[in-house]
């Protein structure tokens, strides 16, 4: 399904209604233009006079330091290499909306988490919550779906997500070897467990415009 921004922002705003608070997941495999997405809803509930903010699951990246001691430093960005109870943590006390709330990004340059990066105001209605495992219907990350109050999985088809996903290799510097480790034996497989084991979404799109 293709949706445009106007359509999904109207989708959001409809179900707010009531609301002083609502959380909305934005769910998809690598490469899928989940951020993308998070930042144009975030421009346009702004222009429509909305408080809102975005949220990165990336921002929970486990530091490279504890991957290595667990084996899983080639695996970075699998479900395993993620502080899933921080997430949740956050996630719980953004939803009271009774403080200032500091959250953690991920500096992609760097390849890690840097803490207290952002601050998201106990005013803001709109936080738009995006990540590749947040429908994951997988434990612990399961246990997420609840704090959501509206949920958007974006999926595209599989060739759309390797060349966006080697565009974003080829960007960091990867020589051909790199971008070949980092598709088949990361990213793809991950986009595949996405795929297969998510949890149903409010709205299910391939693209938007």
């Amino acid at each position: 399904m293709t949706m445009t921004l106007g359509t999904l922002t109207d989708a959001i705003l409809q179900r707010a209604s009531g609301h002083s608070r609502f959380i909305v997941a934005i769910a998809g495999p690598p490469g899928a233009g989940k951020s993308t997405l998070a930042d144009a809803l975030y421009s346009e509930l702004i222009k429509r006079s909305e408080k809102a903010e975005v949220l990165p699951m990336d921002g929970f990246h486990m530091d490279n330091g504890i991957l290595r001691e667990r084996g899983l430093l080639s695996r970075k960005g699998a479900p395993e290499t993620f502080d899933v109870r921080g997430f949740f943590d956050i996630v719980t006390a953004v939803r009271k909306a009774d403080q200032d709330v500091l959250v953690p990004v991920f500096d992609r340059s760097r390849e890690i988490a840097i803490a207290s990066a952002r601050s998201v105001s106990s005013e803001t209605r709109f936080i738009l919550a995006e990540g590749n495992y947040l429908l994951l219907n997988e434990e612990p990350w399961v246990r997420l779906k609840n704090s959501f109050d509206f949920s958007i999985f974006v999926g595209p088809t599989v060739e759309v997500l390797e060349q966006r996903l080697r565009d974003r290799w080829i960007g960091y510097g990867l020589d051909d070897a790199g971008i070949a480790a980092k598709l088949y034996e990361n990213d793809l497989p991950n986009g595949k467990r996405v795929v297969q084991n998510s949890q149903e979404a409010d709205i299910k799109i391939d693209i938007w415009e």
